[in-house]
């Protein structure tokens, strides 16, 4: 059964640096392991503030970048270079300025991309590379590390948003269409994979996230509330600010 534990940091300034340089050291435990390290990237504004924490951190060094394979939880469905596109973000806050393997960076494709503007291909192309990534055979995915996760206002995570019917997907990648944030179309790991990661990490800053958060720590319900239907295989972690954390029942918590 999966560890959920709640850390919750002074402001959200600390919390992008605790994650980053707790990221850095599961990227090392992962590779002394096994050799190499897998992580699921998201994007928002917390994600982008690790990312840059991480890239000004020394204990960035320690990680072989060589050996890291990088993978995007959700995407938006929008032509490659798009500053709204997840990949944008983490390319200019952290991955242009490490010693990347181009071989182990699988961005989700964009609308401009390969696919066309068919996202239903472009799902179809990104199960296809995760599986190739896995090994073939039975195996579908590759071994995840971690995923990291933000938390919208209103629960979702990925693009998985509330009663949308990605949320019943048993595919490892959807196309989404009708999002009710824009843009209306995209890409994203389902629960079926998302949930097949050793470690999944759910972070969030601010008080508009502080009623989602409660709400997936208080046990609702997966469908409507999507940040409650995410967890590790072995382990599940909230990662959050003081502000992020309000409604969070204070036995939960472990403050730093």
């Amino acid at each position: 059964m999966t560890e959920v534990s709640v850390v919750v940091h002074a402001n959200a300034d600390v919390l992008a640096s605790a994650v980053a340089a707790r990221l850095a050291v599961r990227m090392i435990d992962a590779q002394a392991e096994r050799g190499v390290a897998t992580i699921v990237l998201t994007g928002g504004r917390i994600a982008e503030r690790t990312y840059a924490a991480l890239a000004a951190s020394t204990v960035r060094d320690a990680v072989d970048w060589g050996r890291v394979d990088l993978w995007w939880g959700d995407e938006r469905f929008l032509p490659g270079g798009d500053p709204e596109r997840n990949e944008t973000q983490v390319r200019a806050a952290l991955l242009e300025s490490l010693p990347l393997s181009p071989d182990r960076v699988h961005p989700m494709p964009a609308s401009d991309g390969p696919d066309g503007d068919d996202p239903e291909a472009a799902a179809a192309h990104y199960t296809d590379a995760l599986a190739a990534s896995a090994g073939g055979g039975h195996q579908r995915l590759p071994h995840f590390d971690v995923v990291l996760l933000g938390i919208g206002e209103d629960g979702h995570v990925a693009s998985v948003f509330p009663e949308h019917p990605v949320a019943y997907d048993t595919r490892p990648c959807s196309a989404v269409r009708g999002s009710p944030k824009p843009p209306p179309i995209r890409l994203t790991l389902t629960f079926a994979a998302l949930n097949t990661a050793d470690d999944v990490w759910i972070i969030a800053s601010g008080d508009d996230k502080a009623n989602a958060v409660g709400l997936a720590l208080a046990g609702a319900g997966p469908v409507q509330v999507p940040a409650a239907g995410v967890h590790g295989t072995q382990r599940t972690m909230w990662l959050l600010d003081r502000a992020a954390a309000a409604d969070v029942s204070p036995r939960l918590r472990s403050l730093r």
